[in-house]
Formats: structure tokens, sequence, C-alpha cells
């Protein structure tokens, strides 16, 4: 074998190293997800009535569970849930868009509702100072899975990393800001353990 073919093969072979040692690198330290954040485009939303903003991070993050529609497992389910709940919150409430800033669905993403820096319709008192951040699904009797409740802490650490909410937020469920029974009897009761998580 000539010189030029062993050095090719000598650094194919760093490559590929090079390549595994990447990937356990960044499984080992957690900097690759696969979760992504799928934006009104991507679900077909329909246009906000109205919009009223909110400037700098926000002080509060409160967690909601959907109760109808339940879990969606695929993307596509998932994106169809978004479009029923934002109908029924704009058509049915009168409200300008779909009430919760976000939404996470069983298939490991995010779904973009309000989104960043815009007043929620999810908690009165509270839509001005947090996000609302929905998981999908009817978690009275049951958790959401363990993956999707995995993606929500992540999304909430994303945006105080991004500077969307304050490093020492509060995290409530709905139950404690409104007489309501979301997020869910199964789900609060786990909820109480996530970092942030205070009574009221």
């Amino acid at each position: 074998m000539n010189k030029c073919l062993c050095l090719l093969s000598f650094i194919t072979l760093l490559a590929t190293v090079g390549a595994i040692c990447f990937i356990v690198y960044t499984a080992s330290t957690g900097k690759s997800e696969s979760w992504k954040i799928i934006s009104r485009n991507e679900w077909a939303a329909r246009q906000p009535k109205g919009r009223e903003h909110i400037h700098g991070p926000v002080e509060y993050v409160v967690v909601h569970h959907s109760y109808i529609p339940d879990v969606c497992n695929t993307t596509d389910a998932c994106k169809a849930s978004m479009r029923s709940m934002q109908d029924f919150h704009m058509d049915d409430h009168g409200w300008d868009d779909i009430g919760y800033n976000f939404a996470v669905g069983a298939d490991g993403n995010v779904y973009v509702g309000r989104g960043f820096g815009v007043v929620g319709a999810h908690a009165p008192r509270y839509n001005n100072k947090s996000i609302g951040l929905l998981l999908i699904g009817n978690f009275m009797e049951k958790l959401p899975p363990k993956p999707m409740m995995e993606v929500a802490q992540k999304f909430i650490a994303y945006a105080v990393e991004h500077d969307h909410v304050v490093v020492n937020y509060t995290l409530y469920g709905h139950r404690q800001v409104r007489d309501t029974e979301c997020p869910g009897t199964a789900f609060f009761a786990q909820l109480k353990f996530w970092p942030h998580w205070r009574p009221i």
C-alpha cells in the first residue's frame, strides 16, 4: 500500500474515533438534546386577534394540563391538538389567541402558543408576569409520560438560560392560583417535587 493510501486510512480512522468520542461526550454531558420547539407556522396556528407584550423576564411559571384533548403521541396529533385548543379558546371563549404561552406534547416537542414576551390567558392575576406552560393530556389519575415531564423541565431551564424567566422564578400548578383541578391531581402531586415549586 502506498504512503498516500496509508495516510488517508489513518486520517479516516482518527475522524471515526473522534466522531464516536464526540457522541459519547455529548450524551454524557447532556449537551445533545432531542426535543425541539415547533413554531406557530409549523402547527398552522391562526393569526391572533391582538397581543399585549411583557417586557423583561417573568417571575412565574404556571403549569397546566389540557384535560381535553388527551395525550398526543405523534407530532401530527399534537399539531391537531394545538389547533383544536386554539379554536376553542378563540371561538368559544372569545380570547385573542390560544391561552397558553407554550405546550408540551408526548411526542417530545414544545409547541409555541402565545410565545415569550406575550401576555397569556391562562391564570388571572398572573397572566402578565408568567409563562403558561401546558402539558397536553388528562393527568387527573395518571402522570404525564416521564419523557414529557423531562422535556417540560428542560424547556423551563432553556427559558431561564435565554432570559425569558428569572433565575429565581416560582413554579405553580394552575390550581394554586385559581379554583380548578388543573394540572390534574396525579400530576400536581408530582409537580411539588420539581425545582422552584413553592406553596402559596
